[in-house]
């Protein structure tokens, strides 16, 4: 194969007929070589490790995350270092390269995860010739994603990056109560204790938990928090106030190592503070409060238009899906969403954006492409939707039985403080106005294969193929929910002005909204118990954990609106 011809590239042979016989009226060798002659040809012979002392060598392999001849490289520095030295002096340095790259925005996430698997490779090589060391650990901190909560990536990342810098890290997984998080970091005597969560609620269930290890007594434990929910300012000022103890925020994995950093280096007495320009950036911060009778102000609506014409219901009741052509489905998934968001590619400084997409579609798309290929036997898409009739009463939604008349359970939606004064139930017909309205529910999932899929590459180290994969099986679940929107809008009727591109559906660009439980403008999780006594989704594998979240995680649920004024908008 010539270097740099694509499997797809054909030479197109020009032919002529003469007596019955063909030939060719050009060189064919000529023209190929045209075809290639500003072509510099790579040889792949040329060792990267060439001309290096053995300490550089493993250094390029951690920065570098080069697992090829790892272990023939190691077994030349045993010859001049014990195992131990070459973790601590050697392979640590290049972690703590990686590190700075990272935080300069010159080191993408996945490929610190790369680095971090062959630093797994490297020790996984050499502890069978270690002898256990008392004290050689840098520090020791029980990870744990706290009580209901079923989200688990974040903490795992952490763990990544801690265990891979010279931590001793105890990860006892998720939906964690507090005694159990007390008694396993007494059991295996750690230093720090560090609890993550994604949800508004769990920042609620740690509040509480600082709570109950002041009444036990126990808050010599530093604790170290982290979490899509949290802000800086709830947890350095709000909750330093409550916890008799010390207790940090980490916005990502790198701050909680630089934390573990100074509470288990030689200066751990030294009391932590958090970046000065960072706490002065975040004035005080409280959580709202969630008692939907409290954004109810004097009965007050909003001015939403009644809708001109309320959708045909399409059927009364619920349907199921299970057969779907999984690549159709990816066609759905939000680029954006996963490779930005997910995977946590990030621009990098000294790139524009048109650069910065052109280097995403050269380097991240094979890796999308290959994953939506290895997944596709592992995704199992389901869906279970369906319509009721339904009318607004203030700030609730009844929903009525087949008969109209009857009343099946009703959601009671809070509603903005200022602004607007939206409120969900906003967008339907009001008992008072005499017209039955119509909503849909909807509840899809991946199953739970990818999860345990994913569980596997985390357990064998493989943690770069862990964030793909756990991102994949995110954004496959949401390209479901649109994608499954779309079919709803279509059956009431609604569908007509969808955007032809994907870049519109992205945006919402069409007529109405589905909203989330947990989100925004529907922030009780609660809610998803009357959601599942309607769409009964335990035949789909979708079960409700007692925090009320859905169980496997890539699961989703919503309540689709109809009315053209229906968009996002946030409680406040």
């Amino acid at each position: 194969m010539v270097p740099g011809l694509a499997q797809s590239s054909v030479i197109k042979y020009h032919w002529r007929f003469v007596s019955d016989q063909r030939e060719v009226i050009y060189d064919p060798l000529i023209e190929l070589m045209k075809r290639f002659e500003d072509v510099k040809a790579v040889d792949t012979s040329v060792d990267p490790f060439a001309g290096l002392a053995v300490e550089d060598q493993l250094k390029k392999h951690i920065v570098d995350g080069i697992k090829k001849s790892l272990e023939s490289h190691l077994d030349a520095a045993l010859k001049h270092y014990e195992p131990l030295s070459i973790i601590n002096d050697i392979l640590l340095d290049g972690m703590k390269t990686v590190g700075e790259l990272f935080g300069a925005g010159k080191m993408q996430l996945p490929f610190v995860l790369q680095s971090a698997e062959v630093m797994k490779a490297a020790v996984r090589h050499l502890e069978p010739l270690m002898e256990r060391v008392e004290g050689s650990e840098k520090g020791s901190i029980l990870l744990a994603t706290v009580a209901g909560d079923v989200h688990d990536i974040g903490k795992n990342l952490v763990d990544i990056i801690l265990s891979n810098n010279g931590y001793r890290v105890v990860n006892i997984g998720i939906k964690q109560p507090i005694n159990n998080i007390l008694s396993e970091a007494e059991a295996n005597k750690c230093q720090v204790i560090g609890l993550s969560g994604l949800l508004v609620k769990s920042t609620l269930v740690m509040k509480n938990n600082l709570v109950e290890m002041n009444e036990r007594g126990l808050s010599h434990f530093p604790v170290i928090l982290g979490g899509a929910a949290l802000t800086r300012g709830y947890v350095e000022e709000d909750l330093r106030s409550i916890y008799q103890g010390r207790v940090f925020y980490a916005q990502d994995a790198f701050e909680g190592l630089r934390l573990m950093g100074e509470l288990c280096g030689e200066d751990a007495s030294a009391p932590v503070e958090a970046p000065v320009k960072e706490a002065a950036r975040v004035s005080s911060h409280r959580l709202p409060d969630r008692d939907p009778d409290l954004y109810i102000f004097d009965g007050v609506k909003s001015e939403v238009e009644p809708v001109e014409l309320v959708p045909d219901i399409p059927f009364y009741g619920v349907r199921k899906r299970e057969k779907f052509d999984i690549f159709e489905l990816y066609k759905f998934i939000n680029p954006v969403a996963l490779w930005r968001g997910q995977w946590q590619y990030k621009k990098p400084d000294d790139m524009n954006n048109p650069e910065f997409n052109s280097w995403l579609e050269e380097n991240v798309r094979p890796v999308f492409e290959r994953k939506c290929r290895e997944l596709a036997n592992v995704l199992k898409p389901a869906v279970k939707w369906g319509y009721f009739w339904a009318q607004s009463e203030g700030n609730d939604l009844i929903i009525f039985d087949e008969d109209q008349k009857s009343e099946r359970c009703r959601f009671n939606f809070p509603r903005q403080r200022d602004g607007k004064r939206l409120c969900l139930s906003d967008f339907f017909c009001s008992t008072d106005s005499g017209v039955m309205d119509v909503v849909g529910f909807s509840i899809v999932t991946v199953g739970g294969a990818v999860s345990e899929h994913e569980r596997k590459q985390f357990a064998d180290g493989d943690f770069q193929e862990y964030l793909y994969t756990h991102g994949m099986g995110v954004e496959t679940a949401e390209a479901l929910a649109e994608y499954w929107h779309k079919q709803m809008r279509h059956e009431l009727g609604i569908g007509g002005a969808d955007p032809s591109e994907m870049k519109g559906l992205f945006g919402a660009k069409y007529q109405g909204s589905r909203y989330s439980f947990g989100y925004p403008a529907c922030p009780n999780l609660e809610d998803q118990v009357q959601l599942m006594e309607l769409l009964q989704p335990a035949d789909i594998g979708i079960v409700l954990s007692e925090e009320f979240m859905l169980e496997p995680e890539q699961s989703t649920s919503a309540i689709v609106v109809h009315h053209p004024a229906a968009k996002y908008f946030n409680i406040r």
